[in-house]
């Protein structure tokens, strides 16, 4: 790979590479930032396009790099300059977001002809909790998740990170309240996630997940809109025998993919 050392904060790779990952898009030319081996590797075991590679003067010898591709190493007090974290790595790249599409939750991606299992973020501003639902989408076998407006991005580095890289083949599109109401076009049963007091709530464990369905969580205070609990087919809670008042948003997406993916399971072995 061409090498190309860079001791200043003002060269136009490093202030891209900043910007990306501040979430600028446009001053970062639409790339998105990672940072660390671990990312890296996900990133290429996803089949993402890389643009640009930075490496740290005192990082050691990185292996399995991509290669073709632009390599720039900069002084440690430049890179610490342009990544988000306060203790770096020492590798950083910019590579070309996934470009996801709605017909992608119901094509047949591997394993094929998973029944579509979608996960409706709506409106959650926790970066944290977003990366972990996406992070449970994947273990669990959605083939989505879908965020409405107003919704923190996946490319936010804490959710970045949070998804331990699961954002880099789970398909995550941002759709409005009225193209989730469309779903049901798709024979897409939407199911809203509410509180264990709430009325006409039926536990998830009787509710029937093996079908094309979508879960909704809401934001991590005021909960599901009643625009969104208007347009549902259903209301689900999960059951809390200990004395809290709700759980995090991100467990109870978790746990409710989770008990989707049980059932499924066991109609397959059936």
């Amino acid at each position: 790979m061409p090498e190309t050392f860079v001791t200043s904060r003002a060269n136009p790779r490093v202030k891209q590479l900043r910007a990306a990952f501040a979430g600028h898009t446009r001053l970062s030319g639409g790339l998105i930032a990672i940072e660390g081996e671990h990312l890296l590797s996900e990133a290429m075991r996803a089949g993402l396009v890389f643009k640009t590679i930075f490496v740290s003067d005192r990082s050691t010898q990185l292996q399995g790099l991509p290669r073709n591709v632009e390599l720039i190493q900069l002084t440690d007090e430049v890179f610490s300059s342009a990544v988000d974290t306060q203790h770096p790595q020492g590798v950083a790249a910019l590579l070309v977001p996934p470009v996801w599409t709605i017909d992608d939750p119901f094509s047949a991606q591997p394993p094929a002809n998973r029944t579509p299992l979608v996960l409706i973020a709506a409106g959650l501003q926790d970066p944290g909790n977003l990366g972990t639902l996406i992070r449970s989408a994947e273990a669990f076998g959605a083939t989505a998740v879908l965020t409405t407006p107003g919704t923190v991005s996946e490319w936010n580095q804490k959710a970045l990170r949070a998804s331990a890289g699961s954002v880099f083949r789970v398909p995550v599109l941002t759709i409005t309240a009225a193209e989730i109401a469309a779903l049901k076009t798709r024979s897409l049963r939407l199911y809203a996630a509410v509180a264990p007091d709430s009325q006409n709530a039926t536990p998830v464990a009787e509710s029937d997940l093996t079908h094309p369905c979508a879960l909704m969580i809401g934001n991590e205070g005021a909960g599901l809109s009643a625009a969104f609990l208007q347009i549902a087919d259903a209301r689900i809670t999960i059951p809390t025998p200990g004395p809290v008042e709700s759980l995090n948003a991100a467990i109870a997406g978790s746990l409710l993919l989770y008990e989707a993916s049980r059932q499924r399971s066991i109609v397959l072995n059936q």
